[in-house]
């Protein structure tokens, strides 16, 4: 299901029925963080634990603009440009070596979670990170985010590390579970 060749640029293409998947350009950056921002007060998506604007964020989304190899995707309606989902592909680590692996994020909108959104755009992003370089997926994720835990379970992650109490969330403190997906790729790279 992937839809770009390696070196390529993807395009925008049907993720389901009534939903569309493309690449974020650089007008998508409000309605990104304000899905972000309704994950901080739950606790249980981010680390962060105050709203974030446009200007904190812009050289983070920039970075990401300007690398091919790990772009932000957005997810809009067939019927509606709004954005009501998006996902990254992160480096892991900031070294050249760590270029065949990727942290994903995955935020839905709050009117659209726990209704498969997830779970169609994590497959996705999972079938489309080959055309991208990437032979493993990483998440990380809060040991209390059951739903998460288990959508990428589903999906064949498994525990690659466990970091106990190692956020501060504000009036408790958070264990860390690293899962890893190793993809089945072809060697070009």
């Amino acid at each position: 299901m992937a839809i770009c060749e390696q070196g390529k640029a993807l395009t925008a293409t049907k993720l389901s029925d009534g939903f569309l998947v493309r690449v974020a350009n650089p007008e998508d950056l409000p309605d990104i963080l304000a899905i972000f921002n309704q994950s901080i007060g739950g606790k249980q998506a981010t680390a962060h634990l105050a709203l974030v604007d446009v200007a904190e964020r812009q050289a983070w989304f920039d970075e990401h603009l300007q690398n091919p190899k790990r772009p932000i995707v957005v997810v809009t309606q067939t019927s509606s440009a709004q954005i009501i989902a998006w996902g990254s592909f992160s480096d892991l680590y900031a070294r050249p070596a760590y270029h065949i692996s990727s942290e994903i994020s995955i935020y839905l909108h709050q009117d659209y979670q726990n209704q498969g959104l997830g779970r169609k755009l994590l497959a996705w992003m999972i079938d489309t990170a080959p055309s991208l370089g990437i032979n493993n997926v990483i998440a990380l994720i809060f040991g209390h985010n059951a739903p998460s835990l288990a959508l990428f379970n589903k999906f064949g992650f498994s525990q690659w590390g466990y970091l106990p109490k190692v956020c501060d969330m504000d009036g408790f403190l958070a264990d860390v579970v690293i899962l890893g997906l190793t993809l089945d790729i072809n060697d070009e790279q």
